[in-house]
């Protein structure tokens, strides 16, 4: 404080002995001069600049009570803030009201208030990065055994991820209001989206009546035995969202989705190439089977090449690293998320990761560690995460192959972490598995009816929602092109249940 006084006397400074953060205390003291001078000047640059951007405690604690006053409706000037500043404060040889009536006396204009603003906010952001810097040199120096290289390098880029979105890197309370503006930010924005829907939309429209699409931050898992299509589901809703993406530009000249989305997809099991192979037979038709095999014709294969020149265009990021731990995919996503955007993570599969802790945990302490990692992330990117997971053989044993809850392996902590978890079940697989040999006999003409019910079906669970209500979405399910669709569709309207 005395400092602030120092400078706003223009005393003559002394040489410094030691390198000094970097600071502008004439930039602080003029913006705050020209808010008490006229209010206006706080709504130029409150958007973006918040207290603990200023240098001098002091002025925090003046910017901080000025905002309050303002946002009140009342005038913040020398006389209204002093009541709640300490009367005893002194700056120098100011008292505090004194301190302010200079602020306001030494004000000249609120035009250059904004540029005020940006100085103090960049060099808030420097010292943010010092902070960073210091840290990481520290660490690297003591080598902590319980922070190898490769841990400080995520914590860092982490840091630097948080300063770079957000212009700090620690956490902090949020008002109410500040959520209650959000929340009817988000109900205009779904009433301006197609679909009306507050959340993304997956592209198949009864999925999108039953869950509000997919909603920013959510941890969804999609879950299911071997052979039901969760990995064809999780790739349909990825195409559809990238697809579908329409950018909007901002008034800082930034990119937001509008419609659709960048996504992030984690193949841990399949390379990108057949995960390409299932997309390009979903949208032209042509069976993935006869893609790998090359039985196609000139008129598939033209079809293909279109098909291919089109899904260029497409914001659809694969990684296809195989064991991908919790900090290293989270890692990737924020740089994902910084260079290319990102509005939706598709991790397939939770049981193919790994944890970032002791090689001593057991699987269920790792299983928890990941879905535990992956909901931080969705709420740190304010992006929905489709997480696939395997489900235990129980199910199996069972007379009702319906999934339930208790079904999902390994750990209770992926029910608990999901906000919402989708089972996927095609009676069909199990049904065709249930043929009798001889066609002759009396109970083939029951199962051939059983089979013509559920053949070219899927049921999506929606077993758990923190947001709306569970139960039973039913789709069509092309196996031949590995494609969910809305049963409503014309193509699919000979499945349709009457």
């Amino acid at each position: 404080m005395n400092e602030a006084a120092r400078k706003l006397g223009n005393i003559a400074p002394a040489e410094p002995h030691f390198r000094e953060a970097p600071n502008n205390l004439e930039a602080e003291q003029a913006l705050l001069g020209a808010i008490l001078v006229n209010n206006d000047a706080y709504y130029r640059v409150s958007d973006f600049l918040k207290p603990v951007h200023f240098h001098e405690p002091l002025h925090r604690k003046i910017f901080e009570v000025a905002g309050d006053i303002i946002r009140m409706g009342k005038i913040a000037h020398p006389v209204t803030i002093k009541t709640f500043l300490p009367a005893d404060t002194k700056v120098g040889e100011l008292t505090i009201a004194q301190y302010l009536g200079r602020l306001a006396g030494e004000a000249v204009t609120i035009i250059n208030a904004e540029d005020y603003g940006r100085a103090i906010y960049d060099l808030a952001l420097r010292r943010a990065l010092i902070t960073i810097g210091e840290d990481m040199v520290n660490i690297a120096y003591d080598a902590p055994l319980d922070m190898p290289p490769q841990t400080q390098i995520e914590d860092t880029e982490r840091r630097l991820f948080e300063l770079a979105e957000t212009g700090r890197y620690d956490g902090g309370f949020q008002t109410f209001s500040d959520a209650v503006a959000q929340a009817i930010d988000m109900a205009g924005q779904a009433f301006e989206r197609d679909g009306h829907l507050s959340g993304i939309s997956t592209g198949i429209m009864s999925l999108d009546n039953k869950m509000g699409g997919l909603q920013r931050s959510d941890l969804i898992v999609l879950a299911g035995r071997p052979g039901m299509g969760k990995t064809s589901l999780a790739t349909n809703i990825a195409y559809n969202i990238a697809a579908s993406y329409e950018p909007e530009v901002q008034p800082d000249g930034s990119f937001k989705a509008k419609n659709g989305g960048v996504v992030g997809f984690y193949s841990l099991e399949m390379s990108s190439e057949q995960l390409a192979t299932r997309i390009i037979s979903e949208q032209t038709e042509v069976s993935s089977s006869k893609i790998r095999r090359g039985d196609i014709t000139e008129a598939d294969f033209e079809k293909l090449v279109a098909c291919s020149q089109m899904m260029q265009k497409v914001p659809l990021f694969i990684d296809q690293t195989g064991g991908i731990s919790i900090a290293q995919l989270s890692a990737r996503a924020r740089r994902l998320k910084r260079q290319r955007g990102l509005d939706c993570l598709v991790v397939d599969y939770i049981q193919l990761m790994t944890g970032s802790g002791k090689s001593g945990e057991n699987r269920v302490q790792e299983v928890t560690q990941i879905t535990t990692g992956l909901k931080a992330l969705g709420k740190e990117l304010n992006v929905p995460i489709v997480a696939l997971s395997q489900l235990s053989r129980q199910v199996e044993n069972r007379e009702d192959k319906r999934p339930q809850l208790s079904d999902l392996r390994e750990s209770g902590s992926i029910e608990q972490d999901a906000d919402v978890v989708l089972f996927v079940f095609r009676e069909e697989y199990y049904v065709k598995n249930m043929e009798p040999r001889d066609p002759a006999d009396p109970k083939y003409a029951e199962w051939e009816a059983q089979m013509d019910k559920v053949k070219g079906t899927a049921d999506v669970i929606i077993a758990k929602q923190r947001h709306g209500p569970t139960g039973t979405v039913k789709l069509a399910f092309q196996s031949e092109y590995t494609r969910f669709a809305d049963l409503a569709e014309p193509s699919f309207t000979q499945y349709e249940e009457h």
